[in-house]
Protein backbone atom coordinates (compact mmCIF):
# COMPACT_ATOMS: atom_id res chain seq x y z
CA UNK A 1 0.00 0.00 0.00
CA UNK A 2 2.58 2.30 0.99
CA UNK A 3 4.31 2.11 -2.87
CA UNK A 4 0.85 2.30 -4.62
CA UNK A 5 0.66 5.87 -2.62
CA UNK A 6 3.91 6.89 -2.90
CA UNK A 7 3.51 6.11 -6.92
CA UNK A 8 0.34 7.62 -7.30
CA UNK A 9 1.61 11.25 -5.45
CA UNK A 10 4.33 11.09 -7.23
CA UNK A 11 2.61 10.62 -10.69
CA UNK A 12 0.07 13.70 -9.94
CA UNK A 13 3.46 15.93 -9.04
CA UNK A 14 4.87 15.19 -12.36
CA UNK A 15 1.40 15.48 -14.08
CA UNK A 16 0.87 18.66 -12.51
CA UNK A 17 4.10 19.87 -12.99
CA UNK A 18 4.18 18.80 -17.22
CA UNK A 19 1.02 20.27 -18.01
CA UNK A 20 1.55 23.45 -16.61
CA UNK A 21 5.11 23.83 -18.07
CA UNK A 22 6.53 24.30 -14.61
CA UNK A 23 4.03 27.40 -13.85
CA UNK A 24 1.66 25.12 -11.21
CA UNK A 25 5.04 25.13 -8.33
CA UNK A 26 6.67 27.85 -9.50
CA UNK A 27 5.58 30.48 -7.10
CA UNK A 28 5.49 27.92 -4.43
CA UNK A 29 9.44 27.26 -5.03
CA UNK A 30 10.28 30.92 -4.87
CA UNK A 31 9.06 31.16 -0.90
CA UNK A 32 10.87 29.13 1.73
CA UNK A 33 8.29 30.20 4.30
CA UNK A 34 5.24 28.89 2.17
CA UNK A 35 6.80 25.64 1.65
CA UNK A 36 7.70 25.19 5.38
CA UNK A 37 4.10 26.06 6.72
CA UNK A 38 2.59 23.94 3.63
CA UNK A 39 4.58 20.75 4.70
CA UNK A 40 3.73 22.01 8.19
CA UNK A 41 -0.45 21.77 7.62
CA UNK A 42 0.67 18.53 5.30
CA UNK A 43 2.34 16.75 8.59
CA UNK A 44 -0.72 17.75 10.14
CA UNK A 45 -3.20 15.28 8.36
CA UNK A 46 -3.94 12.40 10.47
CA UNK A 47 -1.99 9.37 8.80
CA UNK A 48 0.57 9.16 6.19
CA UNK A 49 -0.61 11.01 3.38
CA UNK A 50 0.64 14.32 4.34
CA UNK A 51 4.30 12.96 4.89
CA UNK A 52 3.94 11.10 1.50
CA UNK A 53 3.02 14.11 -0.59
CA UNK A 54 5.67 16.13 1.15
CA UNK A 55 8.40 13.48 0.30
CA UNK A 56 7.11 13.60 -3.15
CA UNK A 57 7.68 16.87 -3.42
CA UNK A 58 11.02 17.15 -1.80
CA UNK A 59 12.47 14.52 -3.82
CA UNK A 60 10.58 16.80 -6.94
CA UNK A 61 12.42 19.55 -5.37
CA UNK A 62 9.77 21.71 -4.63
CA UNK A 63 9.86 21.43 -1.18
CA UNK A 64 12.94 22.61 0.76
CA UNK A 65 14.90 20.85 3.51
CA UNK A 66 13.13 22.94 6.01
CA UNK A 67 9.88 22.35 5.05
CA UNK A 68 10.73 18.13 5.02
CA UNK A 69 12.08 18.68 8.38
CA UNK A 70 9.05 20.67 9.39
CA UNK A 71 6.82 17.99 7.86
CA UNK A 72 8.38 15.09 10.06
CA UNK A 73 7.93 17.09 13.35
CA UNK A 74 4.08 18.39 12.49
CA UNK A 75 3.09 15.01 11.73
CA UNK A 76 2.20 12.19 13.88
CA UNK A 77 1.36 9.24 11.83
CA UNK A 78 -0.89 6.76 12.38
CA UNK A 79 -1.17 7.20 15.59
CA UNK A 80 -3.11 10.66 14.97
CA UNK A 81 -6.03 8.63 14.38
CA UNK A 82 -5.77 6.77 17.62
CA UNK A 83 -4.79 10.06 19.71
CA UNK A 84 -7.99 11.62 18.20
CA UNK A 85 -10.70 8.67 19.50
CA UNK A 86 -8.81 7.90 22.68
CA UNK A 87 -7.16 11.51 23.56
CA UNK A 88 -9.46 13.90 22.03
CA UNK A 89 -8.46 17.24 23.90
CA UNK A 90 -4.96 16.28 24.36
CA UNK A 91 -4.19 15.38 21.29
CA UNK A 92 -5.76 18.74 19.48
CA UNK A 93 -3.26 20.11 22.14
CA UNK A 94 -0.28 18.45 21.01
CA UNK A 95 -1.27 18.86 16.99
CA UNK A 96 -1.48 22.71 17.64
CA UNK A 97 2.14 22.43 19.27
CA UNK A 98 3.85 20.28 16.70
CA UNK A 99 2.78 22.57 13.56
CA UNK A 100 3.44 25.64 15.28
CA UNK A 101 6.80 24.06 16.47
CA UNK A 102 7.59 22.64 12.79
CA UNK A 103 6.91 25.85 11.34
CA UNK A 104 9.33 27.67 13.76
CA UNK A 105 12.52 24.69 13.05
CA UNK A 106 11.57 24.17 9.68
CA UNK A 107 12.45 28.20 9.38
CA UNK A 108 15.40 27.86 10.95
CA UNK A 109 16.47 24.78 9.22
CA UNK A 110 16.20 26.43 6.14
CA UNK A 111 18.11 29.47 7.22
CA UNK A 112 21.36 27.27 8.46
CA UNK A 113 21.12 24.91 5.60
CA UNK A 114 20.66 27.42 2.36
CA UNK A 115 24.17 28.98 4.77
CA UNK A 116 26.18 25.95 4.22
CA UNK A 117 24.78 25.07 1.43
CA UNK A 118 25.88 28.20 -0.01
CA UNK A 119 29.71 28.26 1.63
CA UNK A 120 29.83 24.05 -0.01
CA UNK A 121 28.05 25.21 -3.59
CA UNK A 122 30.79 26.52 -6.60
CA UNK A 123 27.61 28.17 -8.17
CA UNK A 124 26.56 31.79 -8.05
CA UNK A 125 23.13 30.80 -8.26
CA UNK A 126 21.35 28.11 -6.01
CA UNK A 127 17.94 28.69 -7.13
CA UNK A 128 17.85 25.38 -9.35
CA UNK A 129 21.47 23.77 -7.63
CA UNK A 130 20.44 21.98 -4.83
CA UNK A 131 18.73 25.13 -2.36
CA UNK A 132 15.43 23.27 -2.49
CA UNK A 133 17.00 19.74 -2.28
CA UNK A 134 19.89 17.71 -1.85
CA UNK A 135 22.44 18.80 -5.34
CA UNK A 136 21.81 14.98 -5.93
CA UNK A 137 18.28 15.55 -6.47
CA UNK A 138 15.75 14.53 -9.10
CA UNK A 139 15.10 16.72 -12.79
CA UNK A 140 12.38 19.27 -12.55
CA UNK A 141 11.24 18.37 -15.94
CA UNK A 142 10.07 21.77 -17.01
CA UNK A 143 10.73 22.20 -20.71
CA UNK A 144 7.61 22.37 -23.65
CA UNK A 145 7.09 18.65 -25.37
CA UNK A 146 6.57 19.74 -28.82
CA UNK A 147 3.85 19.52 -30.44
CA UNK A 148 4.04 16.21 -32.65
CA UNK A 149 5.00 14.34 -29.70
CA UNK A 150 1.90 15.85 -27.55
CA UNK A 151 -0.40 14.65 -30.31
CA UNK A 152 0.80 11.00 -30.48
CA UNK A 153 -1.21 8.66 -28.24
CA UNK A 154 -1.12 4.44 -28.76
CA UNK A 155 -1.83 2.26 -26.35
CA UNK A 156 1.57 0.36 -25.91
CA UNK A 157 2.51 -2.13 -23.27
CA UNK A 158 3.59 0.37 -21.10
CA UNK A 159 0.16 2.40 -20.79
CA UNK A 160 -1.86 -0.66 -20.90
CA UNK A 161 0.56 -2.20 -17.85
CA UNK A 162 -0.11 1.19 -15.77
CA UNK A 163 -3.50 0.72 -16.75
CA UNK A 164 -3.97 -2.69 -15.27
CA UNK A 165 -1.74 -1.93 -12.43
CA UNK A 166 -3.83 1.63 -11.30
CA UNK A 167 -7.41 -0.08 -12.04
CA UNK A 168 -5.93 -2.93 -9.27
CA UNK A 169 -4.95 -0.56 -6.64
CA UNK A 170 -8.43 1.04 -7.19
CA UNK A 171 -10.32 -1.99 -6.59
CA UNK A 172 -7.94 -3.01 -3.81
CA UNK A 173 -8.44 0.15 -2.04
CA UNK A 174 -12.66 0.30 -2.34
CA UNK A 175 -12.57 -2.95 -1.37
CA UNK A 176 -10.71 -2.34 1.40
CA UNK A 177 -8.24 -4.79 0.88
CA UNK A 178 -5.24 -2.28 1.16
CA UNK A 179 -4.86 -1.13 5.16
CA UNK A 180 -3.15 -1.67 8.71
CA UNK A 181 -4.02 -2.00 11.89
CA UNK A 182 -3.16 0.83 14.41
CA UNK A 183 -3.25 -1.30 16.89
CA UNK A 184 -1.21 -4.10 15.82
CA UNK A 185 1.35 -3.48 18.29
CA UNK A 186 -0.32 -1.98 20.82
CA UNK A 187 -3.64 -3.55 21.82
CA UNK A 188 -2.12 -7.20 22.22
CA UNK A 189 0.51 -6.08 23.85
CA UNK A 190 -1.43 -4.31 26.68
CA UNK A 191 -3.39 -7.41 27.90
CA UNK A 192 -3.56 -6.20 30.97
CA UNK A 193 -4.28 -3.38 33.11
CA UNK A 194 -3.59 -1.12 30.64
CA UNK A 195 -5.41 -2.59 27.63
CA UNK A 196 -8.59 -2.42 30.08
CA UNK A 197 -8.35 1.17 31.10
CA UNK A 198 -7.58 2.06 27.47
CA UNK A 199 -10.93 0.37 26.40
CA UNK A 200 -12.80 1.80 28.80
CA UNK A 201 -11.38 5.09 27.93
CA UNK A 202 -12.24 4.78 24.48
CA UNK A 203 -15.33 3.42 25.19
CA UNK A 204 -16.47 6.49 27.13
CA UNK A 205 -15.29 8.79 24.68
CA UNK A 206 -17.20 7.20 22.54
CA UNK A 207 -15.16 7.60 18.93
CA UNK A 208 -14.17 4.51 17.48
CA UNK A 209 -12.36 3.77 15.00
CA UNK A 210 -13.15 1.40 12.25
CA UNK A 211 -11.59 -0.14 9.41
CA UNK A 212 -13.58 -0.97 6.36
CA UNK A 213 -16.97 -1.59 8.50
CA UNK A 214 -20.40 -0.28 7.86
CA UNK A 215 -21.32 2.37 5.36
CA UNK A 216 -20.22 5.63 6.58
CA UNK A 217 -16.71 7.28 6.45
CA UNK A 218 -15.40 7.83 10.13
CA UNK A 219 -13.15 11.44 10.25
CA UNK A 220 -11.16 9.55 12.92
CA UNK A 221 -10.48 6.73 10.42
CA UNK A 222 -7.85 6.27 7.41
CA UNK A 223 -11.12 5.42 5.48
CA UNK A 224 -11.51 8.82 4.33
CA UNK A 225 -7.41 8.66 3.51
CA UNK A 226 -8.55 5.52 1.51
CA UNK A 227 -11.16 7.36 -0.39
CA UNK A 228 -9.09 10.68 -1.42
CA UNK A 229 -6.55 7.88 -2.58
CA UNK A 230 -9.15 6.54 -4.90
CA UNK A 231 -10.24 9.69 -6.10
CA UNK A 232 -6.77 10.47 -7.47
CA UNK A 233 -5.80 7.22 -8.81
CA UNK A 234 -9.46 7.77 -10.90
CA UNK A 235 -7.89 11.02 -11.43
CA UNK A 236 -4.30 9.26 -13.00
CA UNK A 237 -6.12 6.74 -15.00
CA UNK A 238 -7.93 9.03 -16.67
CA UNK A 239 -4.51 10.96 -17.48
CA UNK A 240 -3.07 7.73 -18.72
CA UNK A 241 -5.99 7.82 -20.94
CA UNK A 242 -5.48 10.64 -22.74
CA UNK A 243 -1.81 11.70 -22.14
CA UNK A 244 0.34 11.40 -24.99
CA UNK A 245 3.41 8.50 -25.59
CA UNK A 246 6.20 10.99 -24.96
CA UNK A 247 4.61 11.57 -20.94
CA UNK A 248 3.47 8.33 -20.50
CA UNK A 249 6.82 6.45 -21.62
CA UNK A 250 9.46 9.60 -20.51
CA UNK A 251 7.60 11.01 -17.50
CA UNK A 252 5.35 8.23 -15.90
CA UNK A 253 7.14 5.09 -17.02
CA UNK A 254 10.86 5.82 -17.20
CA UNK A 255 11.01 8.51 -14.51
CA UNK A 256 8.23 6.73 -11.67
CA UNK A 257 7.62 3.37 -12.72
CA UNK A 258 11.18 2.30 -13.81
CA UNK A 259 13.50 4.55 -11.51
CA UNK A 260 11.88 5.02 -8.45
CA UNK A 261 9.15 2.06 -7.89
CA UNK A 262 11.06 -0.87 -7.67
CA UNK A 263 13.55 1.37 -5.15
CA UNK A 264 10.61 2.38 -3.13
CA UNK A 265 9.02 -1.02 -3.06
CA UNK A 266 12.33 -3.08 -2.11
CA UNK A 267 13.10 -0.46 0.82
CA UNK A 268 9.36 -0.73 1.74
CA UNK A 269 9.18 -4.39 1.80
CA UNK A 270 12.62 -4.87 3.26
CA UNK A 271 12.38 -2.11 6.01
CA UNK A 272 8.70 -3.59 7.15
CA UNK A 273 10.08 -7.00 7.08
CA UNK A 274 12.64 -6.31 9.81
CA UNK A 275 10.87 -4.19 11.82
CA UNK A 276 7.95 -7.25 12.00
CA UNK A 277 11.23 -9.82 12.25
CA UNK A 278 13.00 -7.43 15.57
CA UNK A 279 9.45 -6.51 16.88
CA UNK A 280 8.55 -10.25 17.35
CA UNK A 281 10.96 -11.48 18.93
CA UNK A 282 12.19 -7.82 21.06
CA UNK A 283 9.27 -6.34 24.23
CA UNK A 284 9.29 -2.83 24.13
CA UNK A 285 7.27 -3.32 26.76
CA UNK A 286 10.15 -4.40 29.70
CA UNK A 287 11.97 -1.21 28.50
CA UNK A 288 8.89 1.03 30.15
CA UNK A 289 10.32 2.92 33.43
CA UNK A 290 8.92 5.29 36.47
CA UNK A 291 11.83 7.48 35.14
CA UNK A 292 10.07 10.79 32.58
CA UNK A 293 13.68 11.82 31.35
CA UNK A 294 14.63 8.00 30.65
CA UNK A 295 11.21 7.35 29.21
CA UNK A 296 11.40 11.00 27.49
CA UNK A 297 15.12 9.45 25.72
CA UNK A 298 13.11 6.01 24.91
CA UNK A 299 9.99 7.26 22.92
CA UNK A 300 12.61 9.59 20.91
CA UNK A 301 14.65 6.73 20.19
CA UNK A 302 12.13 4.54 18.88
CA UNK A 303 10.71 6.91 17.02
CA UNK A 304 13.56 6.57 14.55
CA UNK A 305 11.58 3.83 13.62
CA UNK A 306 10.04 4.54 10.55
CA UNK A 307 6.63 2.17 11.74
CA UNK A 308 3.50 3.25 13.43
CA UNK A 309 3.47 0.15 15.45
CA UNK A 310 5.84 1.01 18.84
CA UNK A 311 4.64 4.55 18.87
CA UNK A 312 1.25 3.40 19.64
CA UNK A 313 2.63 2.16 23.36
CA UNK A 314 3.54 5.47 24.36
CA UNK A 315 -0.18 6.94 23.14
CA UNK A 316 -1.98 3.54 24.95
CA UNK A 317 -0.06 4.39 28.16
CA UNK A 318 -0.57 8.33 28.27
CA UNK A 319 -4.55 7.50 27.91
CA UNK A 320 -4.18 5.08 30.78
CA UNK A 321 -2.26 7.53 33.00
CA UNK A 322 1.12 5.83 33.39
CA UNK A 323 3.28 8.25 31.29
CA UNK A 324 3.44 11.58 31.77
CA UNK A 325 2.68 14.19 28.71
CA UNK A 326 6.23 14.86 27.71
CA UNK A 327 6.69 11.40 26.84
CA UNK A 328 4.16 11.25 24.48
CA UNK A 329 5.12 14.92 23.42
CA UNK A 330 8.73 13.66 22.83
CA UNK A 331 7.53 10.54 20.74
CA UNK A 332 4.48 12.65 19.08
CA UNK A 333 7.92 14.99 17.60
CA UNK A 334 9.88 12.28 16.63
CA UNK A 335 8.06 9.35 14.83
CA UNK A 336 6.48 10.17 11.74
CA UNK A 337 4.48 6.61 10.75
CA UNK A 338 5.62 5.39 7.17
CA UNK A 339 6.65 8.30 5.73
CA UNK A 340 10.30 8.11 6.58
CA UNK A 341 10.07 4.64 4.36
CA UNK A 342 10.29 6.41 1.21
CA UNK A 343 12.00 9.00 1.64
CA UNK A 344 14.91 6.50 3.25
CA UNK A 345 14.67 5.00 -0.19
CA UNK A 346 14.83 7.90 -2.14
CA UNK A 347 17.42 10.04 0.15
CA UNK A 348 19.33 8.51 2.74
CA UNK A 349 21.32 11.25 3.43
CA UNK A 350 17.98 13.52 3.86
CA UNK A 351 16.44 10.92 6.12
CA UNK A 352 19.83 10.90 8.32
CA UNK A 353 19.63 14.51 8.51
CA UNK A 354 15.77 14.93 9.04
CA UNK A 355 15.85 12.73 11.84
CA UNK A 356 18.30 13.70 13.31
CA UNK A 357 17.02 17.10 13.80
CA UNK A 358 13.81 15.48 14.83
CA UNK A 359 15.03 13.93 17.50
CA UNK A 360 17.06 16.61 19.15
CA UNK A 361 13.81 19.01 18.94
CA UNK A 362 12.00 15.72 20.27
CA UNK A 363 14.16 15.75 23.04
CA UNK A 364 14.45 19.58 23.49
CA UNK A 365 10.51 19.57 23.67
CA UNK A 366 10.47 16.81 25.98
CA UNK A 367 12.45 18.07 28.73
CA UNK A 368 11.29 21.58 29.09
CA UNK A 369 8.22 20.08 29.03
CA UNK A 370 8.62 18.37 31.49
CA UNK A 371 10.54 21.09 33.54
CA UNK A 372 7.48 23.39 32.95
CA UNK A 373 4.51 21.30 33.25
Amino acid sequence: MITGLVVIMMMMIESLNIESKGLFFKGLRKTKIGQVVIASLLGSIPGCMGGFATVSLYTHRMFSFGALVAMMIASSGDEAFVMLAMIPEQALIIFAVLFVLAIAVGIITDKIYDRVHAKKCGLHDHEECGVHADCDGFEVHEHVEPEHEHAQRHFGWKRISMLVGLALFIAALGTGRLGHDHSAHAGQEHDGHVHTEVCDHHDHGHAHVHHGHGHTINMLSEDWMNVLFAGLSVIMLVVLIFASDHFVEEHLWNHIVKKHLPTIFAWTFGVLLVLGVVLHFVDIDNWISDNTALMILLATLIGIIPESGPHMIFVTLFAAGIVPFPVLLASSISQDGHAGIPLLAESKKSFAWAKLINCFIALAAGYAAMLLI
